[in-house]
């Protein structure tokens, strides 16, 4: 028979021939080397795969291993050449030996595992052509080689292992994913091979036994040195392409500028501002930093508000983040507030206003909230919230003394933000109402709640006279 290697795969061991597409005929292999493989292959005597590899290194010298590892891979691909199950295990254990230190994605037969792990299984090994398994147990075999070996593994001989994987009930998964994803990765990082036709085709004689020992070994010689032969002198079908050289355009006299200049006009520019540092900014980074610690005095205060209205831009580079505006609001919170009014076009300033609300209520919170309501438009999801916050810590708060004075904050708070319209009273009309009665032992809640319910018999009789 004359059988067909499949896509190159076989060829892929060998050297390359300068022009990215590789020679197979580098990788020829001795007639007398190619029986001896076979003879080891073909040893039921032997008692492990140990043995095998050990008989496979001493009638292979090491200078003719690449050209019997190709032999190898071609044989494993032809379905009637290796057509029964131990002589497989024994061919693909060899090549796992070749390279058994090297991991997949290096590992130059990856792509040949690949093959043999997607390959269709058939029945009959004389029907049909191209990649070819014996079978499931076949690719078990390969898959525990590659994800790991029992330590035992190799102690048996091909029959033995045979045996045990026909008893095998719930196989382990294969390795094909694995393998595949490396052997394309490989893949990425060759030339893509030229056109070829192959110069090996299979036609099988169906009268011929399958297990003929002597006809598969005459016909493994055969199809090895004829593949040798034709690869070697480069009748491999490959078309021959013609790749002249492009030709050089005309140039014409107005390109000529550009290649050969007539005319230099070249000016040195120097950079006034090269390798002063910036002061300023580095030192309002530091003011800022120390005012997220203690309290600045009024001039290094007036200095921080006086950098950063002369550059709106510089509030951006001052180190500020969400994290540390609870601290400076506590500390300085006139220097929060103008921080916090010009990060108002910023994306982070939900963060910013997140982190306002869930922090502990204090006069100074409740002073940069206020001041904000009258510089900008806050979202009234976040005044709302930032009130029921503060009547909540009110309400559990558990000493006496600190609980009458942020009553008395939250209810000149809230007097001014109505006075000042910044809320509609009628949304927390009950929330605020159920606060003041809450606390109406306070003069402040008793007065604020006067104002709930001035404001709301002048609505209801506006409504009235309506």
């Amino acid at each position: 028979p004359r059988l067909q290697p499949f896509h190159g795969d076989w060829e892929f061991i060998g050297r390359s021939s300068g022009d990215g597409t590789g020679d197979a005929g580098a990788m020829s292999v001795k007639p007398e080397t190619l029986a001896a493989v076979l003879g080891v292959l073909s040893d039921d005597s032997a008692p492990s795969l140990t043995a095998i590899n050990e008989a496979y290194q001493r009638v292979v010298p090491k200078q003719d291993q690449a050209g019997a590892s190709a032999a190898l891979v071609l044989l494993l691909e032809q379905p009637d050449l290796l057509p029964t199950l131990p002589y497989r295990i024994a061919a693909i254990y060899l090549l796992f030996e070749q390279h058994r230190a090297e991991q997949l994605a290096t590992n130059p037969l990856t792509s040949v595992f690949a093959t043999i792990l997607e390959a269709p299984v058939r029945s009959d090994p004389r029907a049909g052509s191209g990649p070819y398994c014996h079978g499931e147990h076949e690719k078990q075999f390969l898959s525990l080689l590659l994800m790991g070996p029992p330590k035992d593994l190799f102690k048996r001989s091909p029959k033995e292992i045979e045996a045990e994987l026909v008893k095998v009930t719930s196989p382990p998964p294969l390795a094909t994913p694995l393998v595949k994803k490396h052997a394309q990765e490989q893949q990425k990082d060759q030339l893509a091979p030229g056109p070829r036709v192959s110069a090996v085709v299979a036609t099988p004689d169906r009268s011929a036994p399958v297990n003929d020992a002597g006809a598969t070994s005459q016909s493994a010689t055969d199809v090895v040195a004829v593949a040798h032969n034709v690869s070697a002198t480069g009748a491999d079908f490959r078309p021959v392409l013609d790749r002249p050289a492009p030709p050089l355009l005309d140039c014409h006299d107005v390109e000529n500028v550009w290649m050969s200049p007539t005319e230099i006009t070249h000016t040195v520019v120097w950079d006034a501002s090269m390798g002063i540092e910036n002061t300023q900014g580095a030192e309002v980074r530091a003011l800022v930093k120390k005012a997220c610690k203690v309290s600045l005095s009024t001039d290094m205060s007036k200095f921080v508000l006086a950098e950063i209205k002369n550059d709106p831009k510089l509030v951006y580079h001052i180190g500020m983040t969400p994290s540390k505006l609870p601290d400076l609001v506590e500390n300085n919170p006139l220097i929060a507030i103008d921080v916090l009014l010009r990060l108002m076009t910023s994306n982070q300033i939900s963060e910013y206003f997140s982190v306002l609300v869930n922090m502990d209520m204090s006069l100074h919170s409740m002073e940069v909230v206020n001041r904000l309501t009258t510089a900008v438009d806050l979202p009234t999801e976040f005044v709302h919230l930032y009130i029921s916050n503060c009547i909540s810590t009110c309400e559990t708060i558990k000493d006496k003394y600190m609980q009458n004075r942020l009553v008395r904050l939250v209810c000149v708070f809230l007097q001014s933000l109505i006075r000042n319209k910044i809320i509609n009273v009628q949304e927390l009309f009950v929330e605020v109402q159920a606060f003041c009665i809450e606390f109406s032992r306070i003069r402040e809640a008793a007065g604020l709640f006067r104002l709930l319910k001035t404001l709301d018999s002048g609505e209801s009789g506006g409504a009235q006279s309506t």
